[in-house]
């Protein structure tokens, strides 16, 4: 099956399959604690749309512990850049319909939660198309080192994500069921 057609199949799937699940926060600290990441690190996250499973609590609660949180802005050509934010600050809506920050102090994050719309066992993503996520995750990786960690419900798991030289393979993916090993 083409990604195209995947993508249209599990967006479908995730909009009528939609429940209140969600990621709790003691999950994500323990993998936080497993990774050894300390509380001055960054915080790329997500304003999710579509149905996608929420970050919001999440980064929240970072915020309240002390941790610096950032939202993506998109830019020309399909690329984004992470600029910090709170929730006290402002939010625009961008031409793609997405919230976000209004703010202009570009970071690096350290941690990055990552959205889908599937992914496999090999921890390959499948987001909307545009290749924004893959082409932040690479230029990153040349600045600093990133820990990705996506972001999904546990029915977005799919046998094999169709992959190509662009694809930026995730180092974990956390699902409302748990880790995906």
């Amino acid at each position: 099956m083409s990604k195209e057609n995947l993508r249209k199949k599990l967006i479908n799937f995730r909009k009528s399959n939609f429940k209140d699940q969600r990621i709790t926060f003691i999950e994500f600290k323990r993998i936080m604690k497993k990774l050894n990441l300390k509380n001055n690190i960054t915080i790329g996250g997500y304003y999710p749309i579509n149905s996608e499973i929420g970050c919001l609590d999440i980064l929240e609660k970072l915020e309240k512990n002390n941790f610096k949180i950032s939202l993506p802005v998109t830019k020309k050509k399909n690329n984004m850049d992470f600029y910090e934010w709170s929730f006290k600050d402002s939010l625009k809506i961008s031409d793609q319909g997405i919230p976000e920050p209004v703010t202009k102090k570009k970071v690096f994050p350290d941690l990055l939660i990552v959205p889908l719309v599937g992914f496999d066992k090999n921890k390959f993503r499948l987001g909307y198309g545009g290749g924004f996520y893959d082409r932040y995750i690479s230029k990153i990786k040349n600045i600093k080192r990133i820990t990705t960690v996506g972001f999904a419900f546990s029915f977005q798991e799919i046998f094999k994500i169709p992959i190509n030289q662009f694809d930026q393979k995730l180092d974990i993916i956390l699902t409302n069921k748990g880790i995906v090993k």
